[in-house]
């Protein structure tokens, strides 16, 4: 299997706080969210990551350069930079078509996500499924979360806002994390890229739903309710991340 970590966005929520650079490169208990990634994926017996860089692209390059062979030295790591990064994250996952269009499963994963490592175990552990993983602690009402509806454990909405009237049984927040097995993978491709070409600021949550629209019983759902994680878009994440969401997590090894 091999992982694909989009990390290429500029940030503008959080500029205060990381100055201008990249937010995987925000630390939490004297380790990186860069760092962190590394540790659990390589634990979680992923030997294979490429990083979708962008903004301030150096530092990404630097921190790996130092931090790979200490934490993670069997892993092969490799970057590959989405010129495009000021628009969608679409973008950057046609950047990576690389890999996922290639012949083994792919983990998609968001940079800017602080979690524990009991996160990764449905994704490593459920061999050739397509596979979302989903909160149930999310607010029906609030805009910001990436919300998976689901009626008959098949997926009937993906998007921050559903479309009214939709009928589901089961609601919760996308935590970021999919797995992709080939032929699902190259289909994201495509998506992304169709989607970019009317609108380059698409970002690659839209692709991924017009993919869960046309096979909506084909992804296995895994409930993660209670795991701690939290991604960071705003100041306040990271005062919550800090109080509230380290102090859960598993000590790294």
């Amino acid at each position: 299997m091999h992982a694909l970590l989009l990390a290429a966005g500029v940030g503008r929520r959080l500029t205060e706080i990381t100055g201008g650079g990249p937010k995987c490169l925000l630390p939490f208990d004297g380790a990186s969210l860069l760092e962190r990634h590394l540790r659990l994926l390589a634990d979680a017996g992923i030997h294979r990551l490429t990083v979708v860089t962008g903004c301030e692209a150096m530092q990404i390059e630097q921190a790996l350069g130092a931090l790979v062979p200490r934490v993670a030295p069997e892993m092969t790591v490799d970057t590959i930079v989405n010129p495009d990064f000021r628009l969608g994250s679409a973008l950057s996952v046609v950047a990576g078509r690389a890999v996922l269009e290639a012949e083994d499963d792919a983990l998609l994963m968001d940079a800017d996500v602080l979690y524990d490592a009991r996160m990764l175990k449905p994704l490593t552990a459920a061999a050739g499924a397509d596979l979302l993983l989903m909160d149930r602690d999310v607010d029906p009402n609030d805009d910001e979360p990436v919300k998976i509806a689901l009626r008959d454990q098949a997926v009937v909405g993906f998007d921050k806002q559903l479309p009214a009237g939709l009928a589901y049984d089961t609601l919760g927040e996308s935590v970021g994390f999919f797995r992709l097995s080939p032929a699902r993978a190259r289909a994201l491709v495509a998506n992304c890229e169709r989607l970019a070409a009317q609108d380059a600021e698409t970002p690659h949550e839209h692709a991924l739903r017009d993919l869960l629209a046309a096979e909506p019983d084909v992804f296995e759902v895994a409930d993660v309710t209670g795991v701690p994680w939290i991604e960071i878009d705003y100041p306040e994440d990271v005062d919550r991340a800090v109080d509230i969401i380290a102090p859960r997590l598993e000590a790294l090894a």
